[in-house]
C-alpha cells in the first residue's frame, strides 16, 4: 500500500516537465506508426510527430473516425497522417494489417503501441476468446510488433541514431498488476476478477513485454520502452461510471497533450536510447516499475506463452 500511495502521489501529481514537444528533433525521413491514434494521447502524439516532419500512419479500427482525426490534424499542422486499418480485438485483423503495412513500407523507425482498452464490461472478449483488455492491450500488440519486426530491423540501418524504437503505453496500474494465466482467456477465474484487476494485469503485461523485447533485440538495434503516460483525460475512461468519471476529471486528470509527452520523449529523444527496457513516468522521467517487470523468469514465461498463442493462431490459419 505504501508503494502504491507513493506512486499515486509522485506520478499522479508530477513536477513540471523538463521536456516539451519543441525539443523533438527533425524527423524527416522517419516512418512512424501509432496504434489508436485517432483520439486522446495517440492523437496528440501524431500531432507532434507531424509537426516535426515524420511520415505517420494512424492505425485505427474505424476509418470514419480516423479520417475525421486526420482532417483535424491537417488543419492544425498542415501535414497529413495516413490511415492504416487495424482491429486489435482480432488476430486475423492484426495479421492482415501488418502484412498490408509491409507492402507499403520497407522500413519502420518508431512503433507506438499506444491503443488500449480500460475496464470494459466483463462479458466483452476478443474475437479469439481472450479477455478484451489482455487480448487487445497485450496479445495483439505483441503479435503486431513481431509481424512488423522485419520493417523495424530495416529501420535501424536508415535511422540517424542507428536504432528503431518500440514504445509501449502502460499505466500506473501496472504497479498493482499480477499475471494470472488462467484469466488471459475467458474462464471462471477471470469472471471472479474485477474489471480494474484485469486492466492492471494487462498494463503489467505491457511493461513485461517491453522489457523482454529490449533484452531479445538490443543487439539488433531495437530500443523498447514502456511508460506511464500519467492520469490523462481521454476516451479511455468511457467505461468508468458517470459520477466517478466527473470526479476524476475535476481532481486528477490532465489534458491529453500532457499524456503524449512521456511517450514522445521515449520515442524521439537521444537520451532515451540509454534506457532500453526501462519504464518512464510522467512527465518524461526515467522511473522503475515493480520487480516482476525485470524478473527474467517472468519475462521468459510471458514471452513464450505469447509466442505459443500466436503460433497456434498461425497454425489454425493454414489449416482453415
Amino acid at each position: 500500500m505504501g508503494t502504491l500511495l507513493s506512486v499515486l502521489i509522485s506520478q499522479g501529481f508530477p513536477p513540471k516537465s523538463k521536456f516539451n514537444v519543441d525539443q523533438i528533433p527533425d524527423l524527416t525521413g522517419r516512418v512512424v506508426l501509432v496504434t489508436g491514434g485517432n483520439v486522446g494521447i495517440g492523437y496528440e502524439t501524431i500531432k507532434a510527430l507531424l509537426q516535426h516532419n515524420a511520415k505517420v500512419y494512424m492505425a485505427s479500427r474505424s476509418k470514419d473516425k480516423a479520417e475525421k482525426a486526420i482532417a483535424s490534424l491537417k488543419e492544425a499542422t498542415g501535414k497529413e497522417a495516413l490511415f492504416h486499418e487495424l482491429d486489435l480485438s482480432s488476430l486475423a485483423s492484426v495479421k492482415k494489417s501488418a502484412e498490408e503495412f509491409l507492402t507499403k513500407e520497407h522500413e519502420l523507425h518508431i512503433l507506438f503501441n499506444n491503443a488500449g482498452v480500460m475496464i470494459p464490461p466483463v462479458d466483452m472478449l476478443t474475437k479469439d476468446g481472450y479477455d478484451l483488455q489482455f487480448g487487445t492491450n497485450v496479445v495483439a500488440h505483441f503479435y503486431f510488433t513481431q509481424l512488423l519486426m522485419p520493417a523495424l530491423l530495416a529501420g535501424v540501418a536508415s535511422s540517424p541514431d542507428h536504432h528503431a524504437r518500440v514504445i509501449y503505453t502502460s499505466s500506473s496500474a501496472a504497479y498493482v498488476g499480477k499475471l494470472r494465466y488462467d484469466t488471459f482467456k475467458d474462464s471462471p477465474a477471470r469472471r471472479k476478477l474485477a474489471r480494474d484487476t484485469l486492466y492492471s494485469q494487462s498494463k503489467l503485461g505491457n511493461a513485461v513485454v517491453a522489457h523482454e523485447t529490449a533484452k531479445r533485440y538490443a543487439d539488433k538495434g531495437i530500443i523498447a520502452i514502456s511508460l506511464n503516460p500519467g492520469n490523462i483525460k481521454t476516451d479511455l475512461q468511457r467505461y468508468v461510471p458517470g459520477l466517478a468519471r466527473r470526479i476524476m476529471d475535476a481532481l486528477i486528470l490532465y489534458p491529453a497533450p500532457f499524456g503524449a509527452l512521456t511517450q514522445l520523449y521515449a520515442g524521439t529523444s537521444e537520451e532515451a536510447l540509454n534506457y532500453n527496457g526501462e519504464f518512464f513516468i510522467p512527465w518524461a522521467r526515467p522511473g522503475k516499475c515493480i520487480k516482476e517487470v525485470y524478473d527474467a523468469e517472468v519475462g521468459k514465461k510471458l514471452w513464450e506463452w505469447l509466442e505459443g498463442e500466436t503460433k497456434t493462431f498461425e497454425a489454425s490459419q493454414t489449416t482453415a
